[in-house]
C-alpha cells in the first residue's frame, strides 16, 4: 500500500484485474442457492447520468453482498438499444442508426466499468443485435401461432412529430410521452397483442407479489381497470347489426333516452353513408381526431355531438331512442358505445340538456331534497326503482342482478366483466426496431416467415427524411419476397415492433445470452428465474413492468418457463435531484458521473449516492456530501495503511483482554449484525454506511490507547474491509491485498456477528430530570426495572441533582434510561 490513496491509479488497476481474471463470470451451480439481481437496462444515449449511478450502485451492493453470503449470483447488464433517438440522429447528423447506437454502447460500457460494477459482461446483450432480435421475431411467431398476435384496422394514437403510432400507455395527458406533441387519431391497419386475454391473471398475480411496492400494484390495478356489469344489445332500426354496450348499472337501463357512439365506432360510417347526416358527421369526426383524450373526457368541457339520423330500440321496454356521436365516449373503454341515462350520470345529463332530450329517473333516492321529476342535475342512483316496469319498488342493488337475469333469459345480454385495459398495439412506423416477421400474400393472406430464415434483417439501403411512412419503405430490396406457404410473389410487413417488446423478455435471455439455437435454454431459465430482486424507476410501473408480466405468463402457457411472474421483488429507487429540482441541462444543475469520478473516484460517487438517502426516496445532490464521502474513504485508508505499516505481521485474533477491547469488539459485532440486516433485509444502505462510520470513529479512538491490542485491531480491520467491500469495491480490494491477502476481497465470506460479544456486562444508561438529560452512568446490564431505579437514586451525582427537590415519580427503562420527575 502507498502512503497516499491514489484513487485513479487504484481503480484502474483493479478494474483491469477483475476483467482479466473474469472474477464476475457465473455459471449454473446446483450445489449453490442462486440469487438473480437485475437493474433495468439503459437506453444507449452515450452518457450515464446520476440516476443510472444510483440504480446500478444499489444493485451492485446487493449482488456483492449476496455473493459474499455464499449465493451463486447472476448480475448482468445490456442495452435496450432500439428506438427513436437513433433515427433522429440519422436524420439530424446523417449518421447510420447502427453506428450511432454501437458507438454509444461502447462509451456507456466503459463508463459502467469505471464504476466498478460487478457485471458478468459475457452475458451482455443489445436488443438491436441480430442475435437478439432473431429471437424476438421467433417469439412474435409463437404468439401469432397461439392467437395472441393479430392485425386489424382501428383508429390509433398518432404522433405527427414522431410520425408513428403510440400505444395507449405511451400517451401522457394527451401528448406523446417522448416528444410532447399533441397526439391525434389515424385509422391504420396495425398489429396487436392480446394482452386483454391475460387481464384477470395480471390482476390476480398482483396478490402474489408481496415484495412489490403497493403503489406500483395499485397503478397496475387501476390501469387494468376491472369492473363488473352487464352487456346489453340494442337493435338499430333499419340495420342488420346490433349495438352492444357495457354498463356497470344495468338497473338504470329503463332510464335510457339516447345512445352515444364514439366517433371512431365502426358502425358510424355505415349508418350515415349516403344520408343527409353524412357531411355533418364527417366534419365532427375531423374535429374530434385532433382532440386529446383529456380534452374529450373532461367533466367541465361543454358537451358536443351530432345526431346521426338513426334510432335504437331499448331491449327492456321497446322504447325508441336517438343515436348520437360525441367526443366524450371513447373506443378505448367498453364497446365504444353507451346508453345515455341522464337522470343518473352528470355527463349524460349535460348532453341531454344540450340537445333537449328526455330525462327519465329510474331510481328514487327517497330524499325530500331531490325532486326526481324536476332535476337540476344528475344524482347517484341509489334507492327504490321507479319507471322500471316489473322492477318498480325493488331496491336498486337487488335490481342490478334481476335486470341482468332478465337480459340473459331473453337473449338480450349477459353478465360480464369489463376491463379498461386494451390490447397492446405493437406496430411502429419506424426503421430502428425489430422487423415484424410477417409476409402478405394475395392468395394466402398474412403468413409468418419461416423460422429457419430468421432473423429478418434490417436493410441498410434506406433513407431517413423524418417524414411520411417508415424508412423501411424506401428500401429497394426489403419488401419483395416469396410467400413461405405457396412460393408466389409476396411482400414483407413494413412496420417494426414497439421497443417495449424487446424489454419484455431480456431478463430471460440473460440466463442464456449466447445461445444460438433457442431464445433461452429452459433448464437454465429454470435455474435462474425468477428474478429475485429487480431495481428500477417507478415510471415503468405500467408500461414495462406490466408488459414483462404478460410475456412471462404467455411463455408459461407456451411451456417455456416454470414461473408465471418474472420479478419476485421490486425496488423502485427515487430520483436524483439538485437544489430541489430534477437535474436538467436547461436549468444548469446537472452533475455528471464522469466529473465526479475524475475528481473523487468511483468509490466516492458510489458511497455518497448510497449514503445520502434511503434508496426509495428522492436524493438531493450535495457537493458537501460528496466531499464528506471522499474524506471518509481517505480516513479509512489512512487508518488501515498505518496499521499495516506498523503491525503488518500481526495475525488477527478476536480475543479480548480489557474493557476497551470488549467495547471495541461489541461495536464491531453490532456493526456486522446491523450492516448485514440493513443490506440484505431492508436495503437501508444509508444506515448501514452510518454504522460503518461509527465503527471507524471507535477504531480511531481505540488505536490511541496504551493498551492497544494489535491482534484484535487486525481482526476489526479485516472485518471492516469486508463490510465496506460491496460499497467501495476498489478501496477495499486495495486494502485487502495491502493487508497481505492474495485472493480478491469480493470472493470472501461475509463476516458473522459473534453473539456472545453483543452481551455487555455493563451498559450505559442516561439519567433525565424532568425529561432533560443530566447524567450518564454505567450499570450492570441485567438490572431489573426496580433494581435500576434503586441503583440510580443511590448514585452520588444523582443525589446532588435531586437535592432539595421532591421526587414525584421515577421512570426506569432497563438498559436505556431513568427519568426522575421532581418538583
Amino acid at each position: 500500500m502507498n502512503e497516499k490513496y491514489n484513487f485513479a491509479e487504484v481503480e484502474k488497476k483493479w478494474q483491469k484485474e477483475w476483467a482479466d481474471s473474469d472474477i464476475y463470470k457465473v455459471t449454473e451451480d446446483e450445489s449453490k442457492e442462486k440469487y438473480y439481481v437485475l437493474e433495468m437496462f439503459p437506453y444507449p444515449s452515450g452518457k450515464l447520468h446520476m440516476g443510472h449511478v444510483r440504480n446500478y450502485s444499489i444493485g451492485d451492493v446487493l449482488a456483492r453482498y449476496k455473493t459474499m453470503e455464499g449465493y451463486n449470483v447472476l448480475h448482468p447488464m445490456g442495452y435496450d438499444a432500439f428506438g427513436l433517438p437513433a433515427e433522429n440522429a440519422a436524420i439530424k447528423h446523417g449518421v447510420e442508426p447502427a453506428k450511432w447506437t454501437y458507438e454509444n454502447m461502447d462509451e456507456m460500457t466503459q463508463q459502467l466499468k469505471e464504476l466498478g460494477l460487478s457485471y458478468d459482461w459475457d452475458r451482455s446483450l443489445a436488443t438491436c443485435k441480430p442475435d437478439y432480435y432473431r429471437w424476438m421475431q421467433w417469439i412474435f411467431i409463437q404468439f401469432y401461432n397461439k392467437g395472441l398476435a393479430y392485425k386489424k384496422e382501428n383508429p390509433v394514437n398518432w404522433c405527427p412529430s414522431c410520425q408513428t403510432v403510440l400505444a395507449n400507455e405511451q400517451v401522457v395527458d394527451g401528448k406523446c410521452e417522448r416528444c410532447g406533441s399533441l397526439v391525434g387519431k389515424k385509422s391504420l391497419s396495425q398489429w396487436y397483442f392480446k394482452i386483454t386475454d391475460y387481464a384477470e391473471r395480471l390482476l390476480d398475480g398482483l396478490d402474489n407479489l408481496p415484495g412489490w411496492p403497493n403503489k406500483v400494484k395499485l397503478m397496475q390495478r387501476n390501469w387494468i381497470g376491472r369492473s363488473e356489469g352487464a352487456e346489453a344489445r340494442f337493435k338499430i332500426e333499419g340495420f342488420d347489426k346490433e349495438l352492444e354496450i357495457f354498463t356497470t348499472r344495468p338497473d338504470t337501463i329503463y332510464g335510457t333516452t339516447f345512445m352515444v357512439l364514439a366517433p371512431e365506432h365502426p358502425f358510424v360510417k355505415e349508418l350515415v353513408e349516403g344520408t343527409e347526416y353524412e357531411k355533418a358527421v364527417d366534419e365532427y369526426l375531423d374535429k374530434v381526431q385532433h382532440m386529446s383524450e383529456i380534452e374529450r373526457t373532461s367533466t367541465t368541457a361543454e358537451k358536443t355531438g351530432v345526431f346521426i339520423g338513426r334510432y335504437c330500440i331499448n331491449p327492456v321496454n321497446g322504447a325508441k331512442v336517438p343515436i348520437f356521436i360525441s367526443d366524450y365516449v371513447l373506443m378505448g373503454y367498453g364497446t365504444g358505445a353507451i346508453m345515455g341515462v341522464p337522470a343518473h350520470d352528470q355527463r349524460d345529463f349535460d348532453f341531454a340538456k344540450k340537445f333537449d332530450l328526455e330525462i327519465i329517473p329510474v331510481v328514487d333516492p327517497q330524499n325530500p331534497e331531490i325532486d326526481v321529476n324536476n332535476l337540476k342535475e344528475a344524482f347517484a342512483a341509489e334507492g327504490k326503482m321507479i319507471n322500471s316496469g316489473e322492477f318498480d319498488g325493488m331496491d336498486n342493488q337487488e335490481a342490478i342482478e334481476k335486470v341482468t337475469a332478465k337480459l340473459e333469459k331473453e337473449g338480450l345480454g349477459k353478465k360480464t366483466v369489463n376491463y379498461k385495459l386494451r390490447d397492446w398495439l405493437i406496430s411502429r412506423q419506424r426503421y430502428w426496431g425489430t422487423p415484424i416477421p410477417m409476409i402478405y400474400c394475395d392468395d394466402c393472406g398474412w403468413v409468418p416467415e419461416k423460422e429457419e430464415n430468421l432473423p429478418v434483417m434490417l436493410p441498410t439501403d434506406v433513407e431517413f427524411t423524418g417524414k411520411g411512412e417508415s424508412p423501411l419503405t424506401t428500401s429497394k430490396v426489403f419488401a419483395e419476397v416469396t410467400c413461405p406457404k405457396c412460393g408466389k410473389k409476396a411482400r414483407r410487413e413494413m412496420d417494426t415492433m414497439d421497443t417495449f417488446l424487446d424489454s419484455s423478455w431480456y431478463f430471460l435471455r440473460y440466463c442464456d445470452a449466447n445461445n444460438d439455437k433457442e431464445a433461452f435454454n429452459k433448464d437454465k431459465a429454470k435455474y435462474w428465474m425468477n428474478v429475485d430482486q429487480y431495481i428500477g424507476g417507478v415510471e415503468h410501473a405500467i408500461l414495462h413492468l406490466m408488459y414483462a408480466r404478460f410475456f412471462q405468463m404467455a411463455f408459461y402457457d407456451l411451456g417455456l418457463v416454470e414461473h408465471t411472474e418474472p420479478f419476485q421483488n421490486l425496488l423502485t429507487q427515487g430520483m436524483v435531484i439538485k437544489d430541489g429540482r430534477k437535474m436538467s441541462k436547461s436549468i444548469g444543475n446537472v452533475v455528471t458521473p464522469a466529473e465526479i469520478i475524475e475528481k473523487y473516484g468511483a468509490d466516492t460517487a458510489r458511497l455518497f449516492i448510497l449514503f445520502a438517502a434511503p434508496p426509495e426516496k428522492e436524493l438531493d445532490w450535495s457537493d458537501a456530501g460528496v466531499e464528506g464521502s471522499f474524506r471518509f474513504i481517505n480516513r479509512v485508508y489512512k487508518m488501515v495503511y498505518e496499521f499495516v505499516r506498523d503491525y503488518g505481521d500481526v495475525k488477527a485474533d478476536s480475543s479480548v483482554k480489557s474493557d476497551a477491547d470488549k467495547e471495541l469488539n461489541f461495536v464491531l459485532n453490532s456493526t456486522i449484525k446491523k450492516v448485514g440486516s440493513d443490506i440484505g433485509d431492508r436495503f437501508n444502505f444509508n444506515t448501514a454506511i452510518a454504522s460503518i462510520m461509527e465503527l471507524v470513529n471507535t477504531m480511531y479512538k481505540y488505536k490511541e490507547r496504551e493498551d492497544f491490542n494489535a491482534p484484535l485491531f487486525r481482526d476489526v480491520v479485516e472485518k471492516l474491509i469486508l463490510m465496506m467491500a460491496p460499497f467501495t469495491p476498489h478501496l477495499c480490494e486495495e486494502m485487502w491485498h495491502g493487508a497481505g491477502y492474495e485472493e480478491s476481497v469480493h470472493l470472501q465470506k461475509w463476516p458473522k456477528a459473534d453473539e456472545s460479544a453483543l452481551v455487555k456486562d455493563t451498559v450505559e444508561v442516561v439519567v433525565q430530570i424532568n425529561g432533560k438529560l443530566k447524567h450518564k452512568m454505567n450499570v450492570d446490564s441485567g438490572l431489573t426495572k426496580e433494581e435500576l431505579e434503586k441503583t440510580c437514586l443511590a448514585d452520588e451525582a444523582v443525589k446532588e441533582l435531586v437535592d432539595g427537590k421532591d421526587v414525584v415519580k421515577v421512570i426506569a427503562v432497563p438498559g436505556k434510561l431513568v427519568n426522575i420527575v421532581v418538583k
